[in-house]
């Protein structure tokens, strides 16, 4: 059974070119290796087609009946997986080649087109667990919001947690962006990136690589990273950085967290940037309010109608916008608002920044200012513009990059839940009487009474996704220094008065 399994999966690799006939023997040799065996018999069997999520179980089974996995985990099956895909992957130079010759030969589309294939074809990005995500939109005043609950990422298991503890700590790499990730075998406590490629790129005479996220929280999510492990900071390097990556792929966004705790999402010790090929809510929000910048009259400034705070700034000349776009942000930075509960500082610690956004329409270049403020009282201990406690059954994680524009990453534990209030609600049952459901009674009953007191399943199903999705507005809401009402405008104008004074 393990050679068919070893022969379909030697096959698989030669239909995603990732292997040329030549290097069947080789391929499956090192292979023979990662399941300690000593020889191979080829079947006589000829396959086609062949699906790699099947196959690969096939041999995840083997090598827990052998007792090649720690034990039978997700966490373990995902370390040794990446072993086997590894032997079919090619080395980290030829991939390189082949981005490049497409790049120059055909273009940035091309070039990302294969190289996201690739990435899926060598099971980095885990195709088919992506495609069991749960994904729907919900319209709000603000247009439709994108909302997701991740299932792909694996959740660890407590024997992986326990076997984590034991391990000696190590500082290699220093984190999982580090270059150094690069052919990793991973351990408990670390994914296993023997399968990743990633690609050099210069961004400014600075340093960079590009490699896809393995959890894919939209199409073709990008992470573009800096080649030394150095802190996030949002300045005019960065502004250069996010323009240039769009002037070399047009069909790309690129954007990075802001460079504050509770504000962003993110690995802030490692200086990188998030993108991809996805229209995101954000991009198609309206404008509020028409802005203008003394000295930049020629770029065409507004105020987006956005549960966030955000200032838009189109234009064709990529000089005029970083020059004003660091401007605001350096404004920002130093600008208190009492009136609005808005603090530049207290004592020395700062609390405002922005989470900068950048994309291309035609021939424009389209920077997007998110205005963060990452200050905390007694009241909200956890950031004022932070998902607020009533919202924490839906969301209680800090709001970053990919929710500032619009799509909601939410914990994978609220499908098992949905599930669970379903059946409740159908059985007429209260959900406060299940501990895995009890977090959600004052919510449910805030909007219970407007729906029709007897539903079918699929009502119920609907009427909860419909929920979450207006929740997950109200959360955005939270992280809005400047809100979407009278008060709120005035206030942006007079930061816009203080950029323009000054």
């Amino acid at each position: 059974m393990i050679y068919q399994s070893i022969k379909k999966l030697a096959t698989y690799a030669l239909e995603k070119k990732l292997i040329t006939q030549e290097e069947v023997c080789y391929a499956i040799n090192l292979l023979l290796d990662v399941l300690n065996l000593d020889e191979y018999v080829e079947p006589e069997e000829t396959y086609h087609d062949i699906e790699l999520e099947p196959t690969l179980k096939e041999i995840l089974d083997y090598a827990a009946e052998q007792g090649l996995l720690e034990n039978d985990s997700v966490v373990y099956r995902d370390l040794f997986d990446t072993r086997v895909m590894n032997c079919f992957t090619p080395r980290p130079q030829s991939v390189i080649d082949k981005f490049q010759s497409l790049l120059a030969k055909e273009g940035p589309i091309a070039a990302t087109d294969w190289y996201y294939a690739f990435s899926k074809d060598t099971d980095y990005v885990r195709a088919y667990r992506i495609k069991k995500d749960l994904r729907w939109k919900t319209n709000t005043p603000y247009g439709e919001l994108d909302i997701t609950i991740n299932l792909s990422k694996p959740e660890k298991d407590p024997k992986a947690i326990a076997a984590a503890k034991l391990l000696k700590q190590s500082s290699y790499p220093k984190c999982m962006l580090c270059c150094e990730n690069e052919g990793y075998r991973g351990r408990v406590n670390h994914p296993a990136r023997q399968t990743i490629r990633t690609l050099p790129m210069e961004l400014c005479g600075d340093d960079f690589y590009l490699q896809y996220s393995p959890y894919s929280y939209y199409n073709e999510h990008c992470i573009v990273f800096n080649k030394n492990h150095v802190p996030m900071v949002i300045n005019e390097k960065a502004i250069r950085h996010l323009f240039a990556f769009v002037e070399k792929f047009p069909h790309y966004m690129l954007g990075s967290n802001a460079d504050l705790p509770i504000v962003g999402g993110s690995i802030l010790t490692h200086d990188h940037y998030q993108g991809g090929r996805y229209t995101f809510p954000m991009f198609l929000a309206k404008e509020v309010t028409s802005l203008s910048f003394a000295g930049y009259e020629d770029i065409k400034a507004s105020h987006l109608y956005w549960p966030l705070s955000v200032i838009r700034l189109k234009g064709s000349d990529k000089k005029r916008l970083i020059d004003l776009s660091c401007k605001i942000i350096d404004k920002w930075r130093n600008y208190t608002d009492e009136s609005r509960n808005v603090l530049a500082y207290t004592d020395v610690v700062p609390h405002n920044t922005v989470t900068p956004i950048v994309h291309r329409e035609g021939e424009d270049f389209v920077i997007d200012l998110a205005l963060r403020n990452n200050l905390t009282t007694e009241e909200f201990p956890l950031g004022v513009y932070h998902p607020h406690p009533e919202y924490w059954n839906i969301k209680k994680e800090n709001i970053g990059l990919i929710e500032v524009m619009g799509l909601a990453v939410l914990p994978s534990r609220l499908k098992g839940e949905m599930e669970k209030m379903t059946e409740h609600l159908l059985k007429g049952e209260d959900i406060a009487q299940d501990e895995d459901t009890k977090k959600h009674a004052q919510w449910l009953s805030s909007f219970r009474v407007d729906y029709p007191k007897t539903m079918a399943k699929e009502e119920i199903e609907a009427m909860l996704e419909t929920e979450i999705g207006k929740t997950f507005m109200k959360v955005l809401e939270c992280a809005g220094v400047y809100k979407q009402d009278e008060e709120g405008r005035k206030g942006l104008l007079r930061f816009v008065e203080f950029v323009n004074s000054r």
